[in-house]
């Protein structure tokens, strides 16, 4: 079968751009063969910063012939229904259609529609300008001569070749020679821009790899991740040392080069005075290297990695040269920016009211920042007012939080003090990721406690499902009063999160306060920190999106999860009690002795059948009565008094003591007794079957 090859080379494209557009441009080639009736075996994608390909094999050389029955309207139907079905079934004539019998509707016509099928080249040729056209790139632009005239065509950076080839293995392969603004599909591509920049003639996928490959370009964009992963890493090792990894970086830079050439750069060691944080950022952002440790060790070192795009004939050493010499000029910024946040600010007469308010100490660089922060009046939200003003908030909240979580009242308020002082420093502004890390620096530089100093930098924590969740009581209980503020606070001007829309990351602010309750084991009411019953409803929203991504199974969280549950920790101990109460025999028993009685209950009152409001005794006339209503207060103590002790499995086990009487009961009582009082009691004794169970679980939401 045959095998179709397209690339599409341009001007570079964006590194962050290429992965997404090269999968978009299988999906919606395959998509557009498959609509006009061919398939293929497989597909697969490839980019690099200069092209765009797809390799489809075992296509089919043509699409099948369609032979299609539309029916019509009945023979006699008035000539508007009839001309409408000419039209649909684009006949000329009602004559050219047939009529067929049915038994009970009488004669109506029936067209048949006959579309012989088409060629896979000619498919492709009438696909394809239509793809390449309207691609969504998130930017594009326009060039040439071409690009005044209306209709021209768009593309990331300037297309300069199209290759459209076609054909069996054993076969010649055609060229699907369609045009797109003068760019005519051809066979012939280009190699690397400077090693191999001759053209060359390509017939299907494996030459064409082959042929760039020998023309200085990898293709395949994990097979250069690869390369420069393991070229930097010998080299370093060659050096005794070690790469810091970053995947990220690394997926960026195997999109930035067709042929890695990795290398050693250097700076002064002078420059190792700044924070490595700062150092790390300063080459990673400005220049796309890797930094890298001594063997063994965690501070940096005065080299790093970069990644060459050509093999130069001295080695690289103007390469490393002129990447270490802008190096140096952002290290020198940086360094810049250190010194700048240590030193006193000139307006300190200006912010003594700010110091005063939080009880800061202007000698000290990092609270100057804080009164500063004050000072400006640095706006947090148009409709929540200043940092300040929630710097402030954060400290009360903190302050109620802080005996509940444990933590040293004093060093709480501290934290919150200084949490978001570092936000006016020189080397946040400069690189906004850094926030917390710095201030923390910067906070163990002018004396702060450890458990203060960490607060600063963990208060942020967890910023996603796989970021950690503090330790440290003092990180915790700022953590808490920080993202509760932010809940709290936008719920209350009605900014909530819609649909995929969350602009101030609430859900990952709530999600946040749900690990750190369940992991941390802080035993927080909700209801006591805010009374927002649509506030606490999200919370449930993301609580079970948590319990069912630890495996908690949907219907035990609904059985548990109340309107009003706020003791996220409760719940969840409740949950995990349930799933291994159930998995048991008792369990199992329990749950179908309480299915059963609370289906028989649930029929009744749907019926507004009379219960009795409490069970009378004097009414029993079978010894099945009288056992099951004794079991069931049995029960109903014990499980209350394991629930105080917050054992909730033995809770569930006290209740599954219900079993067997409830069995006899319905094997030797009949519920719908003549007697409507005696009736109105034994529905009573179910019911108050659902309400012993219904303090651990409403079993009715359990399946099974």
């Amino acid at each position: 079968m045959p095998d179709l090859l397209l690339e599409l080379r341009s001007e570079e494209i964006p590194a962050r751009m290429q992965r997404q557009a090269a999968s978009e441009l299988k999906k919606r080639v395959t998509d557009a063969l498959v609509d006009a009736g061919l398939t293929y075996e497989g597909a697969r994608e490839y980019f690099t910063p200069r092209r765009l390909a797809l390799d489809i094999h075992g296509l089919t050389a043509r699409s099948a012939d369609v032979r299609e029955e539309r029916k019509g309207p009945r023979v006699g139907a008035p000539e508007k229904a009839v001309a409408g079905f000419l039209r649909g079934a684009g006949l000329d004539d009602i004559s050219e259609a047939k009529i067929q019998t049915d038994p009970k509707k009488g004669d109506f016509y029936v067209a048949v529609i006959e579309k012989p099928g088409r060629d896979a080249e000619e498919i492709i040729r009438d696909v394809m300008p239509g793809i390449i056209r309207n691609f969504p790139w998130p930017k594009s632009m326009r060039w040439g001569a071409a690009s005044s005239e209306p209709g021209a065509l768009r593309w990331v950076r300037p297309l300069q070749s199209i290759v459209c080839t076609f054909g069996t293995e054993i076969e010649e392969t055609k060229i699907i020679d369609f045009e797109i603004d003068g760019i005519v599909a051809s066979n012939v591509t280009y190699g690397h821009r400077f090693h191999a920049p001759e053209p060359f003639e390509v017939r299907r996928f494996a030459d064409y790899a082959a042929g760039l490959e020998k023309a200085c370009v990898i293709l395949d964009a994990d097979r250069r991740k690869d390369i420069i992963r393991d070229d930097a890493a010998n080299l370093a090792f060659a050096n005794g040392l070690d790469v810091v990894e970053d995947e990220g970086l690394l997926d960026e830079v195997a999109g930035l080069v067709e042929y890695p050439q990795v290398l050693l750069g250097e700076f002064e060691e002078a420059f190792l005075e700044i924070p490595d944080e700062i150092i790390r950022l300063t080459i990673k952002t400005n220049q796309k290297c890797f930094v890298v440790r001594k063997h063994g060790e965690e501070s940096l070192t005065n080299k790093f990695i970069l990644i060459a795009n050509i093999a130069a004939s001295d080695g690289g050493k103007e390469i490393c040269y002129g990447n270490g010499k802008v190096v140096r000029a952002r290290l020198s910024d940086a360094l810049h920016f250190w010194h700048m946040d240590q030193r006193d600010l000139p307006d300190l007469a200006t912010l003594k009211k700010s110091a005063a308010q939080f009880g800061l100490d202007l000698k000290k660089p990092l609270d100057q920042r804080m009164a500063k922060l004050d000072a400006l009046n640095v706006t947090f939200h148009a409709k929540l007012g200043s940092q300040g003003a929630r710097v402030d908030r954060i400290r009360k909240l903190a302050g109620d939080l802080a005996p509940i979580v444990g933590a040293d009242a004093a060093d709480v308020d501290r934290a919150v003090i200084l949490a978001k002082a570092d936000l006016r420093t020189e080397a946040v502004g400069e690189f906004p990721e850094l926030q917390g890390a710095m201030g923390r620096k910067y906070a163990l530089l002018q004396g702060e406690s450890e458990d203060v100093a960490a607060a600063i930098k963990e208060h942020y924590k967890p910023l996603g499902p796989s970021d950690v969740v503090p330790r440290n009581k003092v990180s915790l209980t700022v953590a808490l009063a920080d993202k509760l503020d932010t809940l709290t606070g936008f719920w209350s001007i009605d900014e909530k999160p819609t649909g995929s829309g969350d602009p101030y990351a609430l859900r990952r602010a709530a999600l946040g306060v749900i690990r750190i309750i369940l992991e941390r084991g802080v035993r927080l009411p909700l209801l006591s920190v805010f009374d927002d019953r649509d506030l606490l409803s999200f919370f449930h929203d993301r609580f079970k999106v948590y319990l069912r991504d630890m495996g908690a199974r949907h219907d035990l969280i609904d059985a548990v999860l109340s309107a009003d549950s706020d003791d996220l920790e409760v719940v969840a101990r409740r949950v995990e009690a349930l799933t291994k109460f159930l998995d048991s025999e008792d369990g199992k028993n329990l749950l179908s002795g309480e299915k059963r009685a609370g289906q028989l209950l649930a029929a009744e009152e749907k019926k507004k059948t009379r219960v009795a409001e409490k069970v009378d005794p004097a009414l029993f006339e079978t010894d099945a009565e009288k056992a099951l209503h004794d079991a069931i207060l049995a029960a109903a103590k014990k499980a209350r008094e394991a629930s105080k002790r917050e054992d909730y499995f033995a809770a569930m086990e006290a209740l599954s003591a219900l079993r067997a009487p409830v069995d006899a009961f319905f094997e030797d009582v009949l519920v719908n007794a003549e007697d409507e009082a005696v009736r109105a009691n034994r529905l009573a004794l179910l019911a108050m079957i659902r309400e012993a169970t219904g303090a651990v679980a409403d079993f009715s939401k359990i399946a099974g």
